[in-house]
């Protein structure tokens, strides 16, 4: 065997392993985004659940807001709708955004609905109510922790894929960039 057969061996290997190696980045950093996700998703679930309690505490009390709680539970459908369809491919660009969207949209009718209470005196005195709102306040913070650290990893993820030799083999693979929340 001559010297240069040799050598294209070594290289070959060489390659080989190095589309091994990249692709395992790739995957691991895409399984850090699904593993973000799911601690995002148990936060957004426990904030829906805490808005439909505050709502349904509320509706007797206020028969004159039922449009406010009304959009606040149709933006939680939809954030839920979207919710599940990230669930499934976490660092797919399109399911993603139609829940940054529905998160959005859910999080100014919570905001509205917060002003709302604000703005009824009558419900200040209420403890079981502002149980509910403290709790429901210390999960937006949790939420809000735990959606940093997703597009934290989305944004690693990212800059991996965009990452010369690696892009070159990343559309091969099929890994594209995600997108953050």
């Amino acid at each position: 065997m001559s010297i240069w057969s040799l050598a294209a061996w070594g290289l070959a290997a060489l390659l080989l392993f190095w589309g091994i190696g990249a692709y395992n980045r790739l995957m691991s950093l895409r399984n850090a985004i699904a593993a973000a996700f799911v601690q995002l998703d148990e936060h957004m679930t426990a904030r829906a659940l805490m808005c439909s309690r505050l709502v349904a505490l509320l509706r007797p009390l206020l028969p004159s807001e039922q449009a406010t709680f009304d959009t606040l539970e149709a933006a939680q459908a939809e954030a839920q709708t979207a919710a599940q369809s990230v669930r499934a491919r976490p660092h797919a660009s399109d399911p993603v955004a139609s829940l940054a969207v529905a998160s959005a949209l859910q999080a100014a009718a919570l905001t509205r609905l917060m002003s709302m209470l604000e703005h009824h005196a009558s419900l200040r005195e209420d403890e079981a109510l502002y149980a509910l709102v403290d709790e429901l306040k210390l999960i937006e913070r949790q939420r809000s922790f735990a959606r940093q650290v997703f597009n934290q990893a989305v944004s690693v993820y990212n800059t991996a894929v965009a990452q010369f030799p690696t892009r070159l083999l990343a559309s091969v693979y099929g890994f594209s960039e995600g997108r953050s929340l």
